[in-house]
């Protein structure tokens, strides 16, 4: 079972700059979205319909800002839009999809901004989600998915050191994925690819992409019960079409979990 998840940047604007092409060609499983900027009606998706994907869209309350789909080859056995905070949900970040065995989790976490002016809110955002994921993998084992605005280790970036103070990589921010981690859940790519400069987003400015001056902000999070049936997790650094490219996650039958 083949699990995508990619920051798109604007579904629209992704769409024949290498989404389309990349869905098309891979067909996964599950495609998890951030960053839509769009309601369902505005985008032509008929060929996704053909495909046979099973569509959720949870758009935020503001025209062309944030915005979450899980598109599924398999209906879910329940959707969920938001994580029932009033305070989080109006900016439509966050979808959970259940299935027999498991919950899928897309998550576009606010940005702390320049200056980290929303850092405040930001941890309050990590506390509630966090708390949120937990109870869910009380009931079943939960993935969850998406652009977590943050670089967690030196390693997942490529200037850390000048950036120590700067949104993404702050202590604080920082110190929230450290809870993750704490909670149970498990970086599925770092569980197989140790090595530097493996990132997943770069600024569209002075040919970052092309130098690889990156920071890995996309990340596929994993209980540790349901570890034992994941065959892989990647960064596919080769697809365009954002300032973010998709990572993947395979997993191999999860009836298996015990």
């Amino acid at each position: 079972m083949k699990l995508v998840s990619w920051n798109v940047n604007g579904i629209r604007a992704a769409m024949d700059k290498g989404f389309r092409a990349y869905v098309e060609n891979e067909v996964p499983d599950v495609v998890c979205l951030q960053e839509v900027k769009a309601e369902r009606d505005q985008v032509k998706l008929d060929w996704a319909d053909d495909l046979g994907y099973h569509q959720i869209w949870n758009s935020a309350q503001k025209k062309g800002y944030s915005g979450t789909s899980i598109w599924s080859k398999t209906k879910p056995k329940k959707e969920v839009l938001g994580i029932g905070v009033d305070e989080h949900d109006a900016e439509g970040r966050v979808i959970t999809a259940t299935f027999d065995d498991f919950h899928v989790v897309t998550v576009y976490t606010p940005n702390s901004q320049r200056g980290l002016a929303r850092l405040d809110y930001r941890k309050l955002w990590d506390t509630d989600f966090l708390s949120y994921v937990q109870k869910l993998n009380r009931r079943k084992p939960v993935i969850f998915c998406g652009d977590i605005n943050c670089a967690h280790q030196e390693i997942d970036l490529a200037n850390p050191k000048a950036n120590r103070m700067n949104a993404g990589f702050s202590e604080e921010e920082r110190a929230g994925v450290d809870r993750i981690v704490e909670a149970g859940f498990v970086d599925s790519f770092r569980h197989f690819d140790p090595s530097p400069e493996k990132y997943s987003w770069w600024t569209y400015r002075s040919n970052a992409r092309e130098r690889n001056i990156g920071w890995r902000l996309d990340y596929f999070w994993v209980a540790k019960k349901l570890m034992p049936r994941v065959t892989a997790a990647s960064i596919r650094d080769d697809v365009h079409g954002s300032d973010h490219c998709p990572v993947e996650l395979m997993i191999d039958d999860v009836t298996k979990i015990t």
